[in-house]
Parts: C-alpha cells; structure tokens; sequence
C-alpha cells in the first residue's frame, strides 16, 4: 500500500477538517487516517474517526499507546480525576508529550508508505486557551526539523492548516468544504465523550460552542443540528 499522506485523526472537528482538506488536495485513495488509543476517558472519538473514514471511504487504522499510561499522568486519561484548569497553572487535561509523539510514528508510518506529508489538527488557540503547549507552529516547526533527520528527508513536512485560525474561523472552513453539518452530527470534541453539543462544560466543550456562536452570528441561515 502506497499514500501520498497521513492525517492523525482523533475523531474530533480540527482532525477530521485535516481530513477533508488532505482527501480535496490528494484524493481519498492517496490518504490515511491514523488515530491513536492512549487510554482517553473520551475514548468514543475513535468509534468516530472508524465511522468518518468508512463514510468518506478513506483507509483508516488505529494504534495503541496505552503505555502513555504507564508513565505519566492526565485527566484525559483517568475518569477519577475531576477536570480542573486553574488560575497560573497548566490543564490537567495536558499529556506532556501527546502530540510529538504522535507526530513521530506517523511520520515513520507515510515514510514507510512512500509519503511525504502528515497532517495534525492542531490549533493555536487550544495553546493560549488551554495551556496546551504541543499546539503551536513552533513547537511544530521543531518537530518537523528532527523528523526530516530522522527520515533522511528534507521534503517532509508536518501540515497544520489551522493552527491560526479561530474556531469560527475552522468552522467556516468546514463550511466552505461542505461537510460542517456532517462533522457536527459526527465528531466528538467533548473530554467526556459525549457527541455533539457535548457536556458543555469541559474547556474543549465551552471552546468549540463558542466558536459555533461566533460562526452563527455571521451566518444566520446555517441551522444547526443540535440544541447547545
């Protein structure tokens, strides 16, 4: 099997976006998706990312890395711990490490396909919101630097098309490659799991329902599919 490009696909809106845009530049059946199990209490997103894929007919695999588990320690991957993001400190929704991680062996695997290019869902604002350090071009850039060592292969490059947008300004995108009414209906954003508006009170919850906010104010027409 041969692709020309990987997207890490958790089954959230950012993600999936990365997907439509990856399927419009080189064809669904030059694409893959890769979404990885680490023992996230939101663990429904990847019964969503298998049903996106299998609805937009993309190749879809998924990888565990429960062994994040064994070696530290997140609300994101423990349902005792209460989430919490207090004043001056970091989320405890952070798990140091996730996303360069994750970075890693998807390049080893489009390396290994015979690609050249991942894509990462990640965005800005989830860094200065959410204290999620692995969320910004920067840290992307230096990702991307030792891959292309690692690889042997100046070419390579780690695409985060939205990591300067806002919400609204992802959800317009959506829009624009229309599937924003599928991905709302689909997508898990909740740290609960729960589809759709979600629990509305996690940070993921409260960013993405304030984006679809903004999102309607500009554009009055769209119904949404869901009460939030």
């Amino acid at each position: 099997m041969k692709k020309k490009a990987l997207v890490v696909h958790s089954g959230g809106m950012d993600s999936s976006i990365c997907l439509a845009l990856a399927i419009q530049e080189f064809g669904r059946q030059e694409v893959i998706s890769v979404s990885f199990k680490y023992g996230q209490r939101h663990a429904p997103e990847l019964d969503q990312a298998a049903k996106i894929c299998d609805d937009w007919k993309v190749d879809h695999i998924e990888l565990p890395i429960d062994c994040l588990q064994e070696i530290t320690e997140s609300a994101l991957m423990n349902k005792k711990i209460p989430i919490e993001h207090l004043p001056g400190q970091l989320p405890n929704t952070l798990v140091v490490g996730r996303n360069g991680l994750m970075a890693h062996l998807a390049a080893i695997h489009i390396d290994h396909l015979g690609g050249e290019c991942i894509y990462m869902g990640v965005i800005g604002v989830d860094g200065s919101h959410s204290g999620y350090r692995d969320c910004s071009r920067a840290y992307m850039d230096s990702v991307e630097t030792t891959l292309k060592l690692d690889l042997d292969n100046p070419r390579f490059q780690i695409r985060t098309p939205l990591v300067h947008l806002s919400k609204k300004e992802t959800l317009e995108l959506a829009q624009q490659l229309g599937v924003l009414d599928y991905l709302l209906k689909t997508t898990v954003t909740c740290y609960e799991g729960i589809s759709m508006a979600g629990c509305k009170t996690c940070p993921a919850c409260r960013l993405r329902n304030e984006g679809l906010r903004q999102f309607l104010k500009e554009n009055p027409n769209f119904i949404t599919p869901y009460p939030f």
